[in-house]
């Protein structure tokens, strides 16, 4: 638990850095247009709570990370009010189809845009894991891959 305020306070450090940056507590400005790899269009449900993860499929932590990920997103019920969004930084989205096949993702992804930029606070770290609340509220940037318990508790965000 120590570690995750250390993660939180240095999340909150880098957040308040640039002008354009987003501030924990802040509502979140989602980026238009965001289209998933399978063509479909992604945009945050009312009510709903989200969880971004940017990674990338050479990225070992990031296959632990969302080794994780997929267990949170299988536990939970159909209907749980959150969604999952992997924001991949690959440019080849057939190599990241075929990752996702492989590793048997239970949530959606999309190429890394730009308008998640302000989201992760200009952090180049993958993974890197941002909550945001049933209210729209940013609640955290997380750097770094996060253990398979950390991951498991971010279900808090559906209550």
């Amino acid at each position: 638990m120590r570690r995750r305020s250390l993660l939180l306070a240095s999340a909150g450090m880098a957040c308040a850095g640039g002008a354009s940056a987003i501030a924990r507590g802040d509502i979140v400005a989602w980026p238009d247009g965001v289209t998933l790899l399978d063509g479909n269009p992604w945009a945050p449900k009312p009510g709903h709570a989200q969880i971004i993860v940017r990674w990338a499929t050479w990225c070992g932590f990031c296959r632990r990370h969302n080794t994780h990920l997929n267990a949170l997103v299988r536990s939970l019920p159909a209907d749980a009010p959150l969604q999952v969004l992997g924001v991949a930084g690959d440019r080849d989205a057939e190599a990241v189809r075929r990752h996702m096949d492989r590793e048997g993702f239970a949530f959606p992804v999309t190429l890394d845009q730009a308008g998640f930029a302000t989201l992760s606070a200009a952090r180049r770290v993958i993974p890197l894991t941002i909550t945001v609340d049933r209210q729209g509220r940013l609640r955290e940037i997380i750097p770094g891959e996060m253990a398979e318990a950390d991951v498991m508790a971010l279900a808090a965000l559906v209550r």
